[in-house]
């Protein structure tokens, strides 16, 4: 593609756009990388694979900033949070103000943020992929916290006209339904490698359009709106046929589709709809890959066949029961059954998932792999932390083209100059997150317990306050104690907002403690905290009940950080169990049942985590003293074994299995 054909198929582009977009820059980075993935993606030379997602967190916020030759708009902006804490004057007179800009909202948690994280290394990589996702016009929701009311949600206003690196193409794709025609508008966003060499486009569907009723403008409003059946169905027509008809559109050459979730199971139906020879689809089986990202019930859409019929065409209609009927004759299709029916490449996200999702689904067990998912090196990676690498680069080699190379830090172990600038700059992060909340009087040498991620009834978010009098006791005899959390529940799961009017009660509870344990949540939870939370705390709770979290990604962003792991055996934890990178209580799953949500053991897995606090307090007040840093302490050894596994749990990894498994792309030398 040549740079005029790119800046022609920009609607707007010399009004809105020219002055950020030349033959040389794109918003600040370098437009030949767009140009090269557009020619690749076009040509059949290479094995071109487009990547579905419901939603994809991009952090621009914190990774790969785009420029503007213009101040951004304050629609784009997002610097105030209030903060719910057991010091309530605090409370009432500040907020947490930082001039920061909004994140792209096209995402609600974590399935968003490793889709994100995976654009990123497969850009860093060099592989010709395209992602394909929606513009959602008011994001996922704004939080507000509400004392006795819990989560407020309310609407989110963002102008993606304005927003860096986003651009509206002229190409439009129609889908045929029964209430008539829908309308969509392609927009595009390129993620870039680290090093700016690559990047890979990012194709975002839009239905706010003035060709659209009204009810077909609201359909791309908001992320996972579910109040009605017929917008979860034609949320994920959306992403699924309305994706494959924008990859015709800009014509891409696809060797391989590759679904993120069962939202976009609809991609399949398109496919079979559209072939001239019905019997092809045998074939064309081998062009799908699944990815099955949780174990969860409410994870798994399930839809009436009627329901269906009512909005899409007959052949469609057909093509979904065909694939995505369970039972013969239940009248329901089920969007997971359908990709593990029909997809050939089918992988769950952690090794203990894998197993999991083989019991829940026995007639696909010989073909479902496990893939255990990563998280982003250089998005996650504290400032301090890559500095202290580039320090000890005699050890760590090129860590950042070989991310496997973190696990040479055992060879350090013994080294105590690097014991100690290893705790330095742990600390260097911890002030950072200190100074940000510094109105609440959080104090550096304090043990601080982090907690954050999406809020939901099997994570347990509130699980460290079942037993209020034992933190006291624990915070009376042994040391302080600081206890961050942030996390969204989604508006519409009764169970999970119970969970935070649950988690503000206790706050409130702990008010007249506040000199021995001071906890706060943190409203709005996004990446930029996210990053902040995981970089900065002492350690890292995660709690959920097993076997319910597929995998779980925000204890690998931590342990690249050198925070210890206080977690239940769940998700990508098994596969660190035995590495020392800090500590493991609770219930152990085992066998061939599964069990239930409902069966929480919150009774004996509070106490499995107390008494675990118990010993975690004891080792980091005889490491962090009044006289001192004891930096011969086991504490250190435990933040050195969890740098040593983030050289496992990361992205380019986790692509690199992806593409010799599923892909069987060449990858470009980085």
């Amino acid at each position: 593609m040549s740079y005029e054909e790119f800046t022609q198929s920009i609607e707007g582009f010399e009004e809105n756009y020219a002055g950020n977009i030349s033959s040389t820059q794109y918003f600040g980075f370098p437009t030949q990388a767009i140009l090269n993935i557009e020619e690749q993606l076009e040509a059949s030379a290479s094995k071109n694979i487009a990547y579905f997602s419901m939603e994809f967190g991009l952090a621009p916020s914190i990774y790969n900033t785009f420029l503007l030759n213009k101040p951004i708009s304050k629609n784009n902006q997002f610097f105030t949070h209030e903060v719910f804490s057991n010091y309530w004057l605090c409370d009432y007179l500040f907020k947490i103000k930082i001039n920061k800009m909004l994140d792209i909202p096209i995402y609600g948690g974590g399935l968003g943020v490793l889709a994100g994280d995976s654009m990123k290394s497969i850009a860093d990589a060099g592989l010709p992929i395209c992602g394909i996702g929606v513009l959602w016009n008011k994001g996922y929701f704004k939080q507000k916290f509400w004392y006795k009311h819990g989560q407020i949600p309310d609407e989110l206003a963002w102008d993606p006209h304005t927003y860096p690196g986003l651009v509206p193409l002229k190409n439009r794709v129609v889908i045929q339904t029964k209430e008539g025609p829908l309308h969509l508008r392609v927009w595009k966003y390129y993620v870039y490698s680290y090093h700016k060499k690559y990047a890979s486009p990012l194709l975002l569907l839009d239905s706010n359009l003035d060709e659209n009723s009204e009810k077909f403008k609201r359909l791309t409003d908001q992320l996972y709106r579910s109040d009605e059946v017929w917008w979860k169905i034609y949320q994920r027509v959306i992403l699924g046929i309305g994706g494959m008809k924008a990859l015709e559109s800009l014509g891409y050459d696809i060797n391989k589709y590759h679904l993120n979730e069962g939202h976009a199971a609809f991609a399949l139906v398109e496919k079979y709809v559209t072939l001239e020879n019905k019997e092809d689809m045998n074939q064309c089986k081998e062009q799908f890959a699944y990815t099955c990202h949780t174990p969860v019930a409410a994870g798994h859409d399930r839809f009436g066949l009627h329901d269906v019929s009512q909005l899409l065409d007959d052949d469609y209609t057909q093509a979904a029961k065909m694939f995505g009927e369970e039972e013969e004759g239940s009248g329901q299709i089920n969007l997971t059954h359908m990709c593990l029916s029909t997809c050939t490449h089918v992988n769950a996200v952690a090794q203990k998932h894998g197993e999991i999702t083989r019991l829940q689904f026995p007639d696909f067990a010989d073909k479902v792999d496990a893939i255990t998912n990563g998280v982003h090196l250089f998005t996650w990676l504290s400032r301090s932390f890559e500095s202290l690498f580039d320090q000890y680069r005699e050890t760590f080699g090129d860590w950042r083209g070989n991310q496997g190379n973190l696990s040479k830090v055992q060879e350090l172990k013994g080294n105590a100059k690097f014991r100690e600038d290893l705790f330095t700059a742990h600390q260097e992060n911890k002030r950072q997150f200190l100074d940000i909340v510094k109105r609440w009087q959080l104090k550096e040498n304090v043990l601080t317990i982090g907690w954050a991620r999406r809020i939901a009834g099997y994570k347990r978010p509130s699980l460290i306050f079942h037993n209020i009098e034992r933190i006291i006791n624990i915070a009376k005899t042994i040391g302080p104690l600081q206890i961050v959390l942030a996390g969204k529940a989604h508006p519409n799961d009764d169970i999970g907002s119970a969970h935070i009017e649950e988690i503000l009660d206790h706050i409130d509870q702990l008010n007249e403690h506040r000199k021995l344990i001071r906890v706060m949540i943190l409203e709005n939870y996004d990446t930029y905290f996210g990053k902040l939370l995981t970089n900065s705390v002492d350690i890292w709770l995660n709690n959920p009940l097993p076997p319910f979290e597929a995998s779980g990604t925000s204890g690998m962003k931590a342990i690249l950080n050198g925070v210890l792991q206080m977690s239940t055996l769940d998700g990508w934890v098994v596969e660190a169990k035995d590495d020392n990178i800090g500590w493991i209580f609770g219930y152990q799953h085992s066998g061939t049942e599964i069990g239930t949500e409902k069966d929480s053991r919150l009774d004996e897995d509070s106490n499995a985590l107390y008494d675990t606090l118990e010993d975690a307090a004891r080792l980091y007040y005889a490491t962090v003293k009044e006289g001192g840093i004891d930096y011969k302490s086991e504490w250190i050894d435990k933040m050195i074994n969890c740098i040593d596994r983030g050289a496992f749990f990361n992205t380019q990894r986790m692509i690199n299995e992806y593409n010799h498994l599923m892909w069987g792309n060449k990858q470009v030398s980085v």
